[in-house]
């Protein structure tokens, strides 16, 4: 007897903290907040690439005695690793919003 109360004593007290949660929540960021956050994402996902290739280079030239060489050759392949990570983050939320588009449209 005293089993079934707590169960439902257990079951009430979860029924609170999810309502607790959903109105904890809040409303959700506008479209404007993140689109850019995902812009600055980007942005730095293209940095890091340029800064990456820049280390590789650097250490490469001190370590090959090629001062410039592969310092513009991973300068040029850390843009371009940093593109195609900010190509495939672009892809991403463009698949995110067709999803939201379609299930809203469901809706």
């Amino acid at each position: 007897m005293s089993d079934d109360g707590e169960r439902e004593r257990l079951r009430r007290l979860e029924e609170k903290i999810a309502r607790a949660k959903g109105e904890a929540k809040g409303p959700t960021p506008t479209g404007d907040i993140s689109q850019a956050n995902v812009a600055w994402q980007m942005v730095t996902e293209l940095v890091a690439g340029i800064v990456i290739g820049l280390g590789i280079g650097l250490g490469l030239d001190a370590l090959l005695g090629t001062k410039p060489l592969m310092l513009v050759l991973f300068i040029l392949v850390g843009f371009a690793a940093g593109v195609r990570v900010m190509m495939r983050t672009a892809a991403d939320v463009q698949e995110k919003q067709a999803a939201k588009a379609a299930e809203d449209k469901r809706d």
